[in-house]
């Protein structure tokens, strides 16, 4: 179980992913490859799907999300501007093992199977790259399916708003962050019903830990937050 929560470092940004290849090869991925704008809610590739290539978010944010069979989304990860779609099931040679959609409206680049596989098969550094950036998601993976299944609801809300914090603080070291998320999506990545949620986050405004607009949120007492998301496991009586 997390004791802090992560560094704002912890993602590998396509910036450093590339570093080290010769200009031509950056070029070559970014370049040739092809940016279409997706607006809010716009489907970047859905689960089941054959992957053709990879995408670079050139700005933006986008959620992962795998549908329960119920119909309902689970959120389990949200990219933000520098980071890579869809080269896990490109490099297995499996169909898209969940569904990805634009969370803001968002740049998106595609870069061909071809161009990518090309890349990657002359630069081990790239490679190597892939590898740490593989782990880096695995080990986001695990923190948000341990936060579910070991964690209650308040402290599931709690855990998600400092991550998303970081999200869309994009390296900045400014202290006002505006997470812009639904209220649908928060829940729905909260793993909880909507009316669950508007009700904790009135509670958490209530105490002053943190400030609402109808598609916002912004923590104002961020220990207050690390606090009620109970990194160390602790028996808290009457939390629902």
């Amino acid at each position: 179980m997390l004791t802090n929560f992560p560094p704002g470092n912890s993602r590998l940004k396509a910036k450093q992913l590339f570093e080290g290849l010769p200009p031509e090869e950056i070029n070559k991925l970014l370049s040739e490859g092809a940016t279409h704008v997706f607006r809010k809610g716009e489907i970047i590739f859905r689960e089941g799907g054959i992957p053709t290539g990879v995408f670079h978010i050139k700005s933006g944010k986008v959620k992962k999300y795998k549908t329960t069979a119920t119909g309902a989304e689970q959120i389990i990860y949200i990219c933000a501007e520098g980071e890579l779609l869809g080269y896990h099931a490109l490099l297995s040679e499996e169909r898209y093992s969940d569904s990805t959609a634009a969370l803001v409206t968002s740049e998106i680049t595609f870069i061909s199977k071809e161009t990518f596989l090309g890349v990657l098969s002359r630069s081990s550094a790239l490679s190597n790259r892939l590898l740490k950036l593989l782990g880096l998601e695995f080990s986001g993976f695990i923190d948000s399916f341990t936060n579910l299944a070991t964690k209650n609801v308040r402290e599931r809300l709690a855990f998600n708003l400092l991550m998303l914090e970081e999200k869309f603080r994009d390296g900045k070291k400014t202290d006002a962050v505006d997470i812009m998320l639904s209220r649908t999506d928060l829940a729905n990545m909260t793993g909880t019903a909507k009316e669950t949620l508007v009700r904790l986050l009135k509670e958490f405004k209530q105490k002053n830990l943190i400030q609402t607009t109808s598609n916002s949120v912004r923590i104002i007492d961020r220990e207050g937050v690390i606090a009620e998301a109970n990194f160390m496991g602790k028996q808290t009586p009457g939390k629902k």
